[in-house]
């Protein structure tokens, strides 16, 4: 299945792909278009809109896209996931920062990728392992390693 979000990656942007294809759809296909292009291309393709104004999945009540896909596909009984949808918040929402110790890391990390240039599709694979690392973080926190 196609996925698709706004082009030029950052946190959630990078998070929720990381999710999908680890917890939601192993196969999917991550898309990046011009923000005014998302709701239409997943009209055209019947592609899941994601991280978009106006997308199946998006911020909403509070939530950063990584927590609404959480929620709505009932992972948050992972402790792990929880915790990383925790960190993964306060990294995308600026006014929730603080909301943990690792959230201005993550967002760091997810800054210095998108100063590097690089193609949409180049930098998420580079990124993906940050999300790897943190959530084997995530487990360890919660007792779960």
């Amino acid at each position: 299945m196609q996925w698709v979000t706004r082009e030029h990656p950052h946190t959630d942007r990078v998070a929720c792909p990381w999710l999908i294809r680890k917890f939601i759809d192993p196969d999917a296909e991550i898309v990046y278009v011009p923000a005014d292009e998302v709701l239409a291309y997943a009209r055209r393709t019947d592609a899941i809109s994601f991280d978009a104004k106006g997308a199946r999945y998006t911020h909403r009540d509070g939530l950063c896209s990584f927590e609404v896909l959480v929620e709505e596909h009932g992972l948050g009984k992972d402790p792990a996931l929880a915790l990383m949808a925790r960190v993964v918040h306060g990294a995308d929402v600026s006014g929730d920062r603080d909301a943990t110790p690792q959230s201005p890391g993550l967002l760091a990390l997810a800054d210095g990728f998108a100063l590097l240039g690089l193609p949409d599709q180049e930098q998420l694979a580079l990124e993906l392992p940050v999300y790897d690392a943190l959530y084997a973080w995530c487990r360890h926190e919660v007792g779960a390693a």
